[in-house]
């Protein structure tokens, strides 16, 4: 197990990145998954990028018209450095230090939801963090209870995993949320660094799965 489902985790890695301020993506740039995200997304959808990191995600979608983005990350460091970074973009483009289990946000705030590679990082964190007694399935529940209700109706969560299906839906088709939920899948780039994987997962093919849970649609309802 890693330890990436820990907040001083993160803090110690953007500490060390400042001296390099170069992006880190996991997984997928904005190209690899463009037609997904249009077909989710208007440019005047009101996005939150959850655990957004020094991801170049948000600034490539900036630049594709989506403006009005909200970034979360649980690192005071790179938060800050992402503030100082893109503190020309506008008003409607912006940073915050916050803890995606418990957000600040009113509910129903924003029309959808982007996590590339925050559950995964959870739930391939320690099982248990004994300062708090919560395992890391617990802290990713939170994360999508907290989506769900920071979500408007119809709104959209869509989720970049490295994650099989038979691990990830059992998280996301519970029975308290009203979610239809489609999986895609998109090639791995040829160049692709991805969070350790866990033995759940370790014969996963060469994609990525995107999960596009919708909020309020019938499950198995057309994307």
């Amino acid at each position: 197990m890693s330890q990436y489902g820990k907040a001083e985790y993160w803090e110690e890695r953007y500490t060390r990145q400042v001296r390099d301020p170069e992006p880190f993506d996991w997984y997928q740039r904005f190209a690899g998954v463009k037609d997904l995200v249009q077909a989710c997304f208007t440019p005047e959808s009101k996005l939150l990028n959850v655990g957004a990191g020094n991801s170049r995600l948000s600034e490539e979608m900036f630049d594709e018209g989506y403006q009005n983005i909200t970034n979360i990350d649980i690192s005071h460091v790179v938060t800050k450095a992402m503030q100082e970074k893109y503190k020309d973009k506008g008003p409607n483009f912006k940073y915050l230090h916050m803890d995606a289990r418990a957000m600040d946000f009113e509910e129903g705030a924003f029309d959808g939801a982007i996590d590339k590679g925050t559950l995964d990082a959870i739930l391939v964190s320690l099982p248990i963090d004994f300062k708090c007694g919560e395992s890391s399935s617990s802290n990713a529940q939170k994360v999508i209870q907290e989506v769900h209700r920071v979500l408007g109706p119809k709104g959209v969560f869509f989720i970049i995993s490295y994650g099989l299906p038979e691990h990830r839906l059992q998280y996301l088709e519970k029975p308290e949320y009203d979610w239809n939920v489609v999986v895609k899948q998109v090639h791995k780039p040829t160049i692709s660094t991805s969070i350790a994987i866990t033995n759940e997962d370790k014969d996963a093919p060469n994609v990525h799965y995107i999960y596009i849970c919708t909020k309020g649609q019938p499950k198995g309802a057309k994307q």
